[in-house]
């Protein structure tokens, strides 16, 4: 094991000594100024009698393993809490942390800390999250053994840690967190899915600080795989602006189903907050049975009149960019908007700009009605091997469709 490493358990306890070598204390807790440095311990905190001292890093003269923390200044003051102190015993030990590269939550069970030499003194920096058997093992015998024999026999323990600029911590304040200046950059660049199984294993009140902090549209795409329940709760935490501002980036099915989930008046509240054209699709879906073909449909697909060309089709995808990757089928309807003809978004690729989009479509149109069963539903898609499933009312006008994402998601949940 390196000669300048430490961990954050033989920190603690370990003596604080004068000028002339004498203890003033042992050492409680230690912090970080993330603002002014992200891994360097600023502050040691030293218990002296019923009062508490703090000793800044630059009055250190050198930390060694079984001698103590030499300093080389003798002007301590009395501890005084700060806002943008991060403690690492107080804040960080046992809290969770997100595992970025591990797509999980774990939590911290002892830090490493490096040993560095800054010209006439010694700095402490921390540079990985222990969160394994091994760091377990320091904790349990803490105290009751001496360090260098903690050593020695943790050595057959695999050691598992994270590297601190890695890590993720999740504080339930917000606003602290804001201050302390924790990046949630590498929570956006996840897969929706990974953020989803992270979220739900955090509490209401580290959800809510993921969900206040990270981009809305990152936010939306993960709060769509989130389990219905745990939806609404997440919803309800929020502020309704800011619960408005994350629904309006989900698709209007999606966000009518979180919605359903909420009290009348908690959904009226967000709903109240949405611009209007996001607000008036999703309250259009909010009036259909959750368990029938209206109540599972999406308002976003593409629809031409059916005397339209390959080219045309191709326009009208240049300007529905943000629909291309669920995207599979157009649909074609009359001057009353009824459906017609459904045609596989494949078959443009091998046609010239001229030929019209019903030569194009397919045999057999399947669609059902909004009021069609659940089940129904989920009959067809799989009897047929249906890709999209248009949607219409009683005149026959096409309304929505529903999409094998959505069979899923019914599938998942029964």
């Amino acid at each position: 094991m390196a000669d300048n490493l430490l961990f954050f358990t033989e920190l603690t306890g370990m003596p604080v000594l004068d000028l002339k070598g004498r203890r003033i204390g042992r050492v409680k807790d230690a912090a970080l100024v993330p603002l002014v440095n992200p891994s360097r311990i600023d502050r040691y905190l030293v218990g002296g009698g019923e009062s508490w001292l703090t000793v800044r890093y630059d009055q250190v003269q050198s930390v060694e393993l079984g001698r103590g923390i030499q300093l080389s200044d003798e002007m301590v003051v009395p501890y005084h809490d700060d806002e943008y102190m991060l403690r690492i015993a107080r804040d960080l030990l046992d809290q969770q942390i997100i595992d970025v590269n591990g797509r999980k939550v774990v939590r911290v069970t002892d830090l490493s800390l490096e040993i560095q030499s800054n010209g006439p003194h010694d700095v402490l920096a921390v540079v990985d999250v222990d969160i394994g058997i091994r760091s377990i093992f320091r904790r349990l015998f803490q105290g009751a053994l001496p360090p260098l024999w903690i050593r020695r026999l943790q050595q057959w323990i695999p050691p598992k840690s994270i590297r601190w600029d890695y890590c993720n911590v999740v504080e339930p304040d917000p606003l602290r967190r804001l201050r302390l200046n924790i990046s949630y950059q590498g929570l956006e660049e996840m897969h929706p899915a990974d953020l989803a199984d992270i979220v739900e294993e955090l509490g209401p009140a580290e959800r809510e600080a993921i969900f206040e902090t990270i981009d809305n549209e990152v936010a939306a795409d993960a709060l769509s795989e989130i389990e219905p329940k745990m939806q609404a709760s997440i919803l309800e935490s929020l502020e309704p602006e800011k619960a408005a501002d994350i629904v309006e980036e989900m698709s209007p099915d999606e966000a009518a189903d979180a919605l359903s989930e909420l009290e009348d008046a908690t959904s009226e509240e967000i709903l109240e907050e949405m611009d209007s054209a996001e607000k008036t699709e999703v309250e259009e879906l909010l009036e259909f049975d959750r368990d029938t073909a209206g109540g599972m449909m999406n308002t976003e697909y593409v629809a031409l009149h059916d005397n339209a060309s390959v080219a045309d089709a191709l326009g009208a995808l240049r300007g529905n960019e943000d629909l291309l990757e669920t995207l599979n089928t157009l649909f074609l309807v009359d001057g009353e908007e009824k459906l017609t003809a459904a045609v596989p978004l494949a078959r443009l690729f091998i046609a010239s700009g001229g030929v019209p989009l019903k030569e194009l479509a397919s045999g057999t149109l399947i669609q059902v009605s909004v009021d069609e069963r659940q089940d129904r539903v989920t009959e067809i898609f799989d009897k047929y091997n249906l890709l999209t499933l248009p949607v219409v009312d009683e005149d026959g006008k096409l309304t929505g469709v529903i999409t094998a994402d959505d069979i899923i998601s019914v599938l998942r949940e029964s």
